[in-house]
């Protein structure tokens, strides 16, 4: 039976690193908000009590859910073999992809640095001063990390010539980036040759590339974590 993907409907966010990495094994999955509504997954989340999601992306597998992307993704690499099939490399991975985590947070901070119930504009000043910190510190930190991660072996990706959950997560954070900082990017992204082979060959593998070109794939708007605002942007 396909397992069932709790997410918004109508934006990429965290959901799609879950999503890529379902697309990319071609494991059967139904994206339940996307069918049913957003009410239906607050329908969903409100009826679990216990220990249970606290917000989505989650996933449900019979009576049993899972939370928390990196969470997720090292469950279901483990169960279907995207994962390195050995517990040290497998928590390296799942390093890598916790770290991927630190840096969507914080891409979320850029544009609502004060509060997250707080609409954009009632923080732009804030977030102007955030996001030229975020531009000219944050990146090169996390992108050089990542970059060097994937010299770790030999291959595009981070465990050489086979495509981890990890890899399909720095596809994203590199989509993203580019959505949200084009110019930032532009400027940088060539100091990391390794992240854009990763990329290029995530891009090509065949479950990605059918995901990508079918209208299930959403794309990046400004509800979602990566936001184009062009005021937030300089390279």
């Amino acid at each position: 039976m396909a397992y069932a993907l709790w997410y918004w409907p109508s934006i990429p966010g965290r959901g799609e690193f879950v999503r890529l990495a379902l697309e990319a094994a071609g494991v059967p999955y139904r994206d339940m908000a996307r069918e049913q509504g957003a009410e239906a997954l607050v329908r969903d989340l409100e009826a679990r009590s216990g220990i249970r999601p606290f917000a989505p992306p989650y996933l449900v597998d019979g009576d049993f859910a899972i939370a928390q992307v990196a969470h997720i993704l090292a469950w279901l690499a483990d169960r279907h073999g995207f994962g390195a099939g050995e517990l040290e490399r497998d928590l390296e991975l799942i390093t890598l992809q916790l770290t991927v985590s630190d840096m969507v947070a914080e891409v979320h901070a850029v544009h609502h640095p004060i509060a997250t119930a707080l609409y954009y504009e009632d923080q732009r000043d804030a977030a102007r001063q955030a996001a030229a910190h975020f531009r000219s510190e944050r990146m090169p930190k996390f992108l050089g990390y990542f970059e060097d991660a994937l010299g770790a072996n030999d291959g595009p990706f981070v465990l050489g010539r086979k495509w981890s959950h990890a890899d399909t997560s720095l596809f994203q954070l590199v989509e993203g980036l580019r959505y949200m900082f084009p110019q930032r990017m532009a400027a940088i992204e060539n100091d990391y040759p390794r992240l854009l082979a990763c990329h290029e060959a995530v891009a090509a593998l065949e479950g990605v590339a059918a995901y990508r070109a079918s209208d299930r794939c959403i794309a990046f708007n400004e509800d979602g974590i990566f936001r184009r605002y062009p005021e937030l942007d300089g390279s």
